[in-house]
């Protein structure tokens, strides 16, 4: 195989800690695999000393793979390939073995114990409510942040805005509770497996004598427990070698710690740090463009991204006005190429996907998603649109209107409600709330009004019907207020009504609809299954792979970078937008010869601004 001569550097190196920093295309794992192969033939390491450790299956599997198919007879001992977290338990299950405890993973849904259920009942009996969905997303993911952080509940809250009342009591019950019953979830493989290293001296001992040396790949995406765990390990004798680049570090809120890269001189004394700046993938257009881009950051190791392959075509910058006009310049694009297997529409947030599917498919052009878990369609804004049309065409629906009364004009309240529940359920809410005793006539005209609205509203096509559920029905002014109440931006809520307006747009009545709805989730769930398909992914999922046309969509001011990015830079604080920066550079360079990045101006019905990292673009292609 031909390596270059800095692939051939790093894959020389053997004793003592050493950095590889790779810009992307650069071949990290081909070095790997070759050094891993070094160590074994020309050094005489056994296999079972060697302890290679990446950051999700996927990337161990393809290692082992990629390792058998050029050194599969080297050896009858396998090379260990491992994530963190499975090294993690494997040690905690031997820990638990020698002292006859018994750890039970509560990470599988299907089963009635997992972390979810218990965080639900235990929100529950804190503050006396059930969780939303949502709540329990981030719920989940800041325990997570603050364990990979290695920081308090405490100094989390005072770092951010959480929008989970009680946040550190349901934190500290929490821990208590699984502590006290065995119980692990993913997070704690890592936390625990770093207490036993602390703790137990033998297993520390038997680990560090066993695993002599130890190889990091994507060290950008460590945490900082990852780091504690791979420092702890690898001393004394500090035969670490990792590969990462720190402008593709875009892990910061699941907790990655690239400033572990800046202090890897400091923490590891006498250490090399190998530079592979050549990038095999991208055209040399896309190359230097993207090297010029995230020169704009600061937080970084200072290095060149070049290439040797040719120029092929323009970065392309392309300014539409409206989402819509955005998917036709996609449609049209794709059809001409037809080359779905090698193009991927990549996009900042998985929202951006609702549009794109029902385009795609409307249009009869197959699609893979990266990233099957949206939200979307059973988000609480598509259930309450729903319930309005329900109780339109259905008005003895006292379940819709339950879900909605106070969601709308008519200051019907809890207690008339809970009334008109007890009365004739054949007749229609409307009427019942008239036959109120002692209805004064401001209420009598209020729902006479509502009435004959939700009568209009029964006649309607879907799109002019969330229209009028916006407007007429003050919709619009609920979601005001829910922002005030729980902290959700307005734009964000009204983007998600302006999906639904697309998908109502082709459908002429409400059992359409509702099926339109139900076929893209389904077509959402089952297209891993489609062939020969243009891919849709965020950013963060597409990291690691390559096409040879990108797009990438919906790159506006505030969605990209995102809003509190901003509002954190405008306060003197860099280092979330340098983030963002890094971000876009990754999905830049998934292209290999064609990359095109799409703007809009208009969106809800207002003015936006694009992207500030296009005005950079634009800028460094003027110079």
């Amino acid at each position: 195989m031909n390596l270059s001569k800095e692939q051939k550097k790093a894959i020389n190196h053997i004793k003592g800690p050493a950095l590889v920093l790779a810009v992307p295309g650069a071949g990290k794992t081909t070095v790997l695999i070759h050094r891993t192969g070094n160590l074994i033939l020309n050094h005489g390491i056994s296999p079972e000393n060697i302890l290679s450790i990446t950051f999700s299956r996927a990337s161990a599997n393809d290692m082992k793979n990629r390792f058998n198919k050029i050194y599969g007879d080297i050896s009858h001992i396998p090379v260990h390939f491992s994530t963190i977290h499975s090294f993690s338990f494997s040690l905690i299950r031997e820990y638990a073995y020698r002292n006859r405890l018994q750890y039970t993973l509560i990470e599988d849904n299907k089963k009635e114990l997992n972390k979810y259920n218990i965080l639900k009942r235990i929100y529950y009996s804190i503050n006396k409510d059930y969780i939303t969905e949502e709540k329990l997303e981030t719920l989940v993911n800041s325990i997570g942040y603050i364990k990979n952080i290695l920081i308090s509940p405490e100094e989390f809250v005072n770092m951010f805005n959480i929008d989970i009342y009680k946040f550190v009591d349901i934190y500290n019950f929490y821990e208590k509770y699984k502590r006290a019953n065995n119980l692990i979830d993913f997070d704690d493989m890592l936390t625990i497996a770093l207490e036993i290293l602390k703790k137990d001296n033998y297993l520390l001992n038997k680990y560090r004598n066993r695993y002599n040396f130890i190889q990091v790949d994507e060290g950008q995406d460590t945490s900082k427990i990852q780091m504690e765990i791979i420092k702890i390990l690898s001393s004394p004798k500090n035969n670490l070698f990792i590969v990462a680049d720190d402008d593709q570090s875009i892990y910061g809120f699941r907790g990655a710690y690239p400033k572990g890269l800046f202090d890897f001189n400091t923490v590891y004394k006498n250490s090399k740090i190998y530079y592979m700046e050549e990038n095999y993938r991208s055209s040399r257009n896309i190359v230097s463009i993207c090297n010029k881009f995230i020169k704009q950051n600061t937080l970084r190791y200072d290095k060149n991204i070049f290439t040797k392959n040719k120029f092929i075509e323009p970065v392309n910058i392309v300014k539409v006005k409206t989402l819509e006009e955005q998917y036709k310049f996609l449609i049209k694009e794709l059809k001409r190429e037809n080359n779905y297997n090698n193009s991927a529409i990549l996009y900042r947030n998985n929202i951006s996907a609702i549009g794109l599917i029902e385009y795609l498919e409307r249009n009869n052009i197959p699609f893979y998603m990266k990233d099957v878990k949206i939200n979307f369609f059973n988000h609480w804004i598509v259930e309450d649109l729903l319930a309005f049309f329900n109780l339109a065409n259905e008005p003895k629906d006292i379940y819709s209107f339950e879900r909605i009364y106070y969601k709308m004009k008519g200051f019907i309240s809890k207690k008339q409600l809970h009334y008109i529940k007890t009365m004739n359920s054949n007749s229609s809410v409307f009427d019942r709330l008239l036959d109120l005793p002692g209805l004064n006539e401001f209420y009598r005209k209020n729902i006479l009004d509502l009435k004959l609205n939700f009568k209009k509203l029964s006649k309607m096509k879907p799109y002019d019907g969330i229209i009028f559920i916006e407007k007429e029905l003050e919709y619009t002014d609920y979601l005001r207020e829910s922002c005030m109440k729980f902290g959700h931006t307005l734009d964000s809520l009204k983007t998600i009504l302006y999906y639904l307006k697309i998908i109502a747009s082709n459908v002429e009545n409400l059992i359409e609809f509702r099926g339109r709805l139900k076929f893209l989730e389904y077509l959402s769930a089952q297209s891993k299954n489609n062939m020969n398909a243009i891919t849709l992914s965020t950013i963060h999922s597409a990291k690691g792979l390559e096409f040879e046309n990108v797009y990438m969509i919906d790159l506006i001011e505030g969605d990209f970078p995102n809003v509190t990015s901003i509002d954190e830079f405008n306060k003197g604080n860099i280092e979330i937008l340098e983030e963002e920066r890094r971000l876009f550079y990754v999905g830049m360079t998934r292209a290999k010869e064609s990359l095109n990045l799409i703007t809009i101006k208009e969106k809800n019905n207002k003015k936006v601004q694009p992207s500030r990292f296009l005005v950079e673009l634009e800028n460094l292609f003027n110079k």
